[in-house]
């Protein structure tokens, strides 16, 4: 199979030296609060963990998540510099639990990228704050690190945020009756709110799994839930007749009018306040062409601002909320759009999201922007698996199999590579209409993320397929699947 042939771990680890003894151990028991957490996982999911087998601790210099493992009869001992590295030595040693008896020997593991995300749109479709657990879980499991929350989009904004009540409370459900249809879901009336003492527990929760969590507010385009309680974001006098991707029109905030900043300024303080990470994803995809030509006062903004067309709007719009991000100490993200227009747009401090392919995280990390890959070919798991009628998902940017979410680079160029701090997988809930819909469409193909996010040196597509097909998660079933 390869140079780890026999170890069931997925990602693979940097490096193994067996020494070709192998141990039967009912579990493992040691003291730290990584092991602890670890142990915690693994009652929740339903796997055996804690026994009497001995794990000890050291301190070593290494790098932030990494780890040496030393498995022998007489005990283990785990050696790391982090709560990350000591915590994903316990991964790896549930994972060989659930897979038979333990190889002994020395194994040593660094991650490729200190970003190692996954993404899930919630304002699409309200999932139960158990279904987000379980994906912090399923996620700790792979050693994925970073949880992009997005809770605001046109169909919904779910945060209950204290300054704007009134957007919450009148952008929650969708459907038959409501403000907003349901995109694709036959006009059921979904949705539901999360509070911030439910968003405090998540945040809680993904903490002990070594995962921060990142919100995303989304503007200036997919923000008809904001334009629709606010209806002073929008200019009056706009006879523009732009509409987005997804067939809603008014959906762009306009940055000519004050009231726009008064509501963007009061969600990104609260909001950025609330996540303790300190990167706010401000959106920043899928403008509609032609947005804001037809308003008079956007004009009139442009030519003071000597900005010649949408993109130098767009971009003039973000450097400004970015400013003011930055001013309440957050790193401010962005999708990879938000680079275009006069002097790069957003402003070098933002970090890119690539989605489109990865040719638009290459520019944008050439022109001095940290860059999260997350081509949507490769790693956006609401696309169908195969072109076969009956398999579920959406396929307007490809079919994405297990194989092609192994069949890509990263780092496709090497002078990049300082730039492109990570990769991140994605889940668009537009056909989403319960919760356990998504455990298929993301298993086994997290799998093939977490060997691009882990991994600098690929095993042979084939041999990864093998792994990962008879990978202990495969399938995924939480408990949350019965919602």
């Amino acid at each position: 199979m390869g140079p780890f042939d026999g170890l069931p771990l997925v990602p693979q680890p940097s490096s193994w030296k067996p020494d070709g003894q192998t141990l039967t151990v009912g579990g493992f028991t040691g003291e730290d609060p990584a092991l602890a957490a670890v142990a915690a996982l693994a009652a929740r999911q339903g796997l055996t963990f804690v026994g009497d087998h001995p794990v000890s601790f050291a301190d070593a210099d290494l790098p932030v998540d990494a780890y040496t493992l030393r498995i022998t009869p007489e005990g283990t001992t785990v050696q790391a510099s982090s709560y990350g590295g000591r915590f994903y030595a316990g991964v790896t040693l549930l994972t060989l639990l659930q897979h038979g008896p333990l190889p002994c020997g020395i194994l040593h593991d660094v991650p490729r990228f200190g970003w190692r995300g996954q993404h899930l749109d919630t304002a699409r479709h309200y999932y139960h704050p158990d279904t987000i657990c379980d994906l912090l879980d399923l996620m700790a499991l792979l050693k994925l690190n970073r949880f992009h929350w997005h809770f605001a989009d046109d169909e919904a904004f779910r945060l209950e945020i204290d300054c704007l009540p009134e957007l919450w409370k009148k952008r929650v459900f969708c459907g038959e009756g409501q403000l907003l249809p349901a995109l694709f879901s036959e006009g059921l009336v979904t949705g539901g709110s999360y509070s911030k003492d439910t968003a405090r527990m998540i945040i809680a929760h993904a903490k002990a799994l070594n995962i921060e969590v990142m919100p995303e507010i989304e503007t200036p385009a997919h923000a008809i839930a904001i334009t629709h309680v606010f209806p002073n974001t929008r200019d009056p006098a706009d006879n523009g007749a732009e509409v987005s991707v997804q067939g809603y029109q008014g959906n762009v905030l306009n940055p000519a009018q004050p009231e726009t900043w008064e509501v963007i300024n009061a969600i990104a303080t609260e909001v950025g306040a609330l996540f303790p990470f300190g990167h706010l994803h401000l959106g920043c995809d899928e403008l509609p062409e032609g947005t804001w030509m037809g308003s008079p006062m956007a004009r009139d903004l442009m030519a003071r601002e000597g900005l010649e067309n949408t993109h130098d709007l767009q971009g003039w719009t973000m450097e400004r909320i970015a400013a003011q991000v930055a001013q309440n100490g957050q790193r401010p993200c962005a999708w990879e759009e938000a680079a275009q227009g006069k002097n790069g747009g957003i402003g070098h401090r933002a970090i890119l999201f690539s989605w489109t392919g990865q040719g638009p995280g290459v520019a944008a990390a050439r022109a001095g922007y940290d860059v999260v890959m997350t081509p949507a070919q490769h790693t956006y798991f609401d696309m169908a698996h195969s072109d076969d009628p009956d398999d579920w998902g959406a396929s307007w940017a490809a079919f994405v199999s297990l194989t092609d979410t192994l069949a890509w680079n990263p780092v496709p160029n090497p002078d990049i590579a300082d730039r492109v701090i990570g990769v991140q997988g994605a889940f668009w809930s537009e056909f989403t209409t319960q919760d356990a819909q998504i455990w298929p469409m993301l298993m086994p193909r997290m799998l093939g993320l977490a060997v691009k996010a882990w991994q600098s040196d690929d095993l042979p597509p084939d041999d990864l397929i093998r792994l990962a097909r008879g990978h202990f998660l495969v399938p995924f079933t939480p408990a949350s699947a019965t919602r």
